[in-house]
This record gives structure tokens, C-alpha cells and sequence, in this order.
């Protein structure tokens, strides 16, 4: 009798036990598909800035070697070695200008899309293991 009345009293605890076991797993789960969604979007989002930012920055470095290259065949056409060597001289610091300073926005412009993908990503409550921001050192420099 003790032993019928124990095994009752186990499959009881059982019966009320499972279901809310249940819940809370598919709670889990629908929570953690919401943080991988919402993850998903704060990559999204760096992602198109980060092209833009890419993009912009390619085509000052173009911009800054045509420059220099039209600035170049100019100088070239210079009869006085004084007023080539000035002419050389101005075109090379307007290119180490022109990159430096699009080098500088590109490294700005990409850190702002990290620590903006970072921050939102934190606020997905995501769990470990679902964002790829350990792959940041791969981006161009």
C-alpha cells in the first residue's frame, strides 16, 4: 500500500511537473529566436554602414590618385627643375593628405558601426554564441 500510495504521490508530482517544464522551455525558445532576430538586424544595420563607409572610402582613395596622377602630368610639363620640384612636392602632400584624411573617417566610421552594433546587440539579451563580433579584427584597416 505504501509502495502503490508513493508511486501515486511521484507520477502526480510528474504530471504537474512536465507541463511546466514545457512552458518554460518553449519560452526559451521563443525568446531566444527574438534575440537571434533582433541580433540579426543590429548586424544588418552595421553591415550597410559599414558598405556605405567602404564605399565612400574607396572612392576618395581613387579620387586622391587621380588627383595625383593629373597633378603629376602637370608638373611634368614644367620647363624649370625649381618649379617641378615644386609642383611634385605639392602634388605628393595633397595625395598624403587626401589619404590620410580618408583613412581617418573610414577608421571612424567603422568604429561608430561596431559600437553601435555593439550596444544593440546587448540590448537583444542574446545568448552566448549568437553574435559575430569576434570577427571585427577581420575588417579592413
Amino acid at each position: 500500500m505504501k509502495k502503490s500510495l508513493g508511486i501515486l504521490m511521484l507520477l502526480a508530482t510528474m504530471l504537474v511537473a512536465v507541463p511546466a517544464l514545457a512552458q518554460t522551455t518553449s519560452t526559451t525558445a521563443t525568446a531566444t529566436t527574438t534575440a537571434i532576430a533582433c541580433v540579426g538586424a543590429a548586424v544588418n544595420t552595421r553591415e550597410t554602414a559599414l558598405g556605405t563607409a567602404i564605399s565612400t572610402h574607396n572612392q576618395e582613395i581613387a579620387g586622391a590618385y587621380t588627383a595625383r596622377a593629373t597633378a603629376l602630368a602637370t608638373a611634368y610639363t614644367d620647363t624649370t627643375k625649381a618649379q617641378l620640384a615644386k609642383d611634385v612636392k605639392a602634388a605628393w602632400a595633397t595625395f598624403k593628405s587626401s589619404i590620410k584624411t580618408s583613412n581617418t573617417a573610414w577608421k571612424t566610421a567603422k568604429n561608430s558601426a561596431w559600437a553601435s552594433f555593439r550596444t544593440a546587440a546587448k540590448a537583444c539579451k542574446a545568448p552566448v554564441g549568437v553574435s559575430d563580433s569576434a570577427n571585427a579584427t577581420a575588417e579592413a584597416q
